[in-house]
Order: C-alpha cells, then sequence, then structure tokens
C-alpha cells in the first residue's frame, strides 16, 4: 500500500500540485506572518538587546522601554550604593519633530548616550570611531533603514525640535516601528530636548560585579511602598515585558495571530477539497481494490500518506521560497526576523495541515463500494 501512494503520486502529480501549492502558501502565508511579528516585536527592545547593561532602572511599572517616563536624576545616588554595582550610566529617550531637507517633517526618537568606548549603551551596536563622532556638539547617527525616508546624507544636516544637527554616520539594525531612531551624545540629547529638564533622566544603566547575581540584586536596588520613585529589571526582564506590552496590550500581535490561524484554516479546507476531489476522480480504483480484498483501512492509509507527501513537498516549497523572501526582505531594509525554529516550526505546521486535511478527506472512501462498479 505505501509503494501504491507513492507510484499514484508519480503518475497521477498534475492531481496534486494544487494541493502541494495550498499548503505551500499556507505555510509561506505563515512564516512571513511570524517573521514579520518578530521583526517588530524585537525592534522595541532593540536599545536593550543591543546594549550590554546587566540591569537597567527606570520609572515604576514603565510598560515599554520606548514609553519611557522621566524620573530625578538624584536616583543615581542610591542605585550607585549597592556593593554589587560596578557602574551607572543614564540614558534619555526622548521623541523629537525631524525636518527633513526638504521641509518636509517626521517624527523621530532621541537616544542621548554615554560616548565613551566603555558605554553600556548600545555598545553592541556602535564602534568606538562612531562614539568619538557624537563626542562633536550637534552631531547624530541615523540608522540606515531610515536614511532615504529623511534624505540623511553623510555630512548633510536635519532639523531636530528647532535644532541643527548633522549626520556623521549611520548605524545598522536600529531600526524601529515607532519612528526613526537617532542616536546623539546626552549633551547633544539636552539640547534637543523642549522640556528644558537636566534634571531627570529615562533610564539607568546598570553594571554588576557579578551579573549572575543580576535577579537578586534587581530585587534588592527596587524599592518598596506606594512612593517609590523607580523601578529595576533585568535586561532580559525588560526585553520581554516591552515587547509583551506592543504584542498583547495594543492589538498588533493579536491582529498577526489572527491572520496566520486565518492562513492556517484556510490551507486545510483548500488541501481537504483538492484531496476529495483527487479521491473522487479515482473512486473506480479504489473500489477495484475493494473488490480484490484490500481493506478499507489500508486504503485510508494510502490517502494519508499521499496527503503526508503533499506536505512534505509543501513544507520544502514554503522553506525554499520562505528563506528568499526573507533575504531580500532584509536587504530592503524591512523589519523582519526568522529564526531556524521559526522555518522547522512552519515545515511542521504545513505537513500537520496537509495530514488534517487528508484525515478530512477519508470520508469520500466510503463510496469506494465494490457495487459502484456495477453501475
Amino acid at each position: 500500500m505505501i509503494s501504491l501512494a507513492r507510484i499514484t503520486l508519480r503518475r497521477e502529480w498534475r492531481r496534486f500540485v494544487p494541493a502541494v501549492f495550498a499548503v505551500g502558501f499556507a505555510g509561506l502565508l505563515m512564516i512571513m506572518q511570524l517573521a514579520l511579528a518578530l521583526g517588530i516585536f524585537q525592534t522595541v527592545s532593540v536599545t536593550i538587546d543591543h546594549s550590554a547593561a546587566d540591569i537597567w532602572v527606570g520609572y515604576p511599572d514603565t510598560p515599554s522601554v520606548d514609553i519611557a517616563r522621566p524620573m530625578a536624576a538624584k536616583n543615581e545616588v542610591f542605585i550607585r550604593g549597592h556593593p554589587d554595582v560596578t557602574a551607572v550610566e543614564p540614558f534619555q529617550w526622548r521623541g523629537g519633530d525631524v525636518r527633513r531637507a526638504d521641509g518636509s517633517a517626521a517624527t523621530g526618537v532621541i537616544i542621548g548616550l554615554n560616548t565613551r568606548d566603555d558605554g553600556m549603551m548600545l555598545a553592541r551596536a556602535l564602534t568606538g570611531e562612531q562614539r568619538r563622532l557624537l563626542d562633536e556638539p550637534d552631531t547624530v547617527l541615523i540608522d540606515d533603514s531610515n536614511a532615504d525616508n529623511l534624505g540623511a546624507k553623510l555630512g548633510g544636516w536635519l532639523e531636530i525640535n528647532g535644532k541643527r544637527a548633522k549626520v556623521v554616520g549611520f548605524t545598522s539594525g536600529l531600526g524601529s516601528i515607532g519612528g526613526p531612531n537617532i542616536v546623539c551624545s546626552l549633551e547633544t540629547a539636552r539640547m534637543f530636548d523642549l522640556s528644558g529638564n537636566d534634571e531627570e533622566v529615562s533610564f539607568y544603566l546598570v553594571k554588576l560585579r557579578d551579573p549572575s547575581r543580576s535577579e537578586q540584586v534587581r530585587a534588592e536596588l527596587s524599592p518598596t511602598g506606594p512612593t517609590r520613585h523607580y523601578q529595576a529589571w533585568t535586561a532580559h526582564e525588560l526585553s520581554l515585558r516591552s515587547q509583551l506590552y506592543w504584542m498583547l496590550e495594543t492589538g498588533l500581535g493579536l491582529g498577526l495571530i489572527f491572520s496566520g490561524l486565518l492562513g492556517l484554516i484556510i490551507g486545510v479546507v483548500i488541501t481537504s477539497q483538492t484531496l476529495k476531489a483527487v479521491i473522487n476522480s479515482s473512486i473506480r480504483e479504489y473500489a477495484t481494490l475493494r473488490a480484490l480484498g484490500v481493506s478499507l483501512r489500508s486504503l485510508r492509509s494510502v490517502v494519508v500518506e499521499q496527503a503526508g507527501w503533499v506536505g512534505l513537498t509543501g513544507a520544502a516549497i514554503t522553506l525554499a521560497v520562505g528563506a528568499a523572501l526573507v533575504q531580500i526582505g532584509r536587504s530592503n531594509h524591512v523589519l523582519i526576523v526568522a529564526p531556524w525554529w521559526a522555518h522547522a516550526g512552519t515545515a511542521l505546521f504545513v505537513i500537520v495541515i496537509a495530514l488534517l486535511s487528508g484525515l478530512l478527506a477519508l470520508r469520500v472512501l466510503t463510496k469506494a463500494e465494490p457495487a459502484s462498479l456495477l453501475r
């Protein structure tokens, strides 16, 4: 019966092509939805993931790093007082009105950081040379994914909150869904800050003597009671907190999940109908096998195996086309991330879709009775 399934697929492959493309398209839709979702949500925490801090300290109950509320700079003395803390670094996160060279406006995010070579903020994204370029007043770095949108050129000028800023370089991998990230020194960020309050910061980045104690130190740093003025999170905790906020609280993640499930349902329905049509077209052959003594259970195994081969072929198409689309998207600065487990999980889902479709199509075999040959 196993060889019969493969022989049928080889000889009647044209009948199975629609089913292969149906599950392949459903899988492709799922992998692209997942890759876009991961890309979007990871950009929310990109400043955390590209930094070297063990602990982040900010305003109490901050839901996401990009929704930072200012806290008093005097809190730094309490953070530095912990015996496990070796370094504390302020970080400014402010919204900005950006004027392009042609005068049109855009909304950006101003990231003010410590420009020392041992600075923790964006330690994995900026080179030492880029940090030294930011030591010059009124200089900024723009992510290369936003350069064309802002009309930013190396050595060119932008207007940020009414102040002129010189573009001295470009970053990579710091794209954002909330507007272009504009990296500058703390001093330049204060110049762009319309509030004019130098006694407030967005976050403090903390380096520990022993990073393995980050959970314990985080608990010890966070004050308790209703009058607490700041809260501490580990870097992983704040990164996950920020992504979950955008995934579950904003509705964006639920919309992507719904569209992915819709693609799954469509794939199952289309594949099931296609397999039913294939079985119907061969119903006399199946009836002949029944007349020769082949059990209905054996015929069902043929259909299920055919569905499995359809799923494997569709999964191969999904992986090949999906990997190509991800590379094309990255080369065009699309916010898209597809790790190996996303590809593997999608391939498994495609095979499951095909098998479910095969099981749904088994009811058609009840028509394969030997008596039907006499009609």
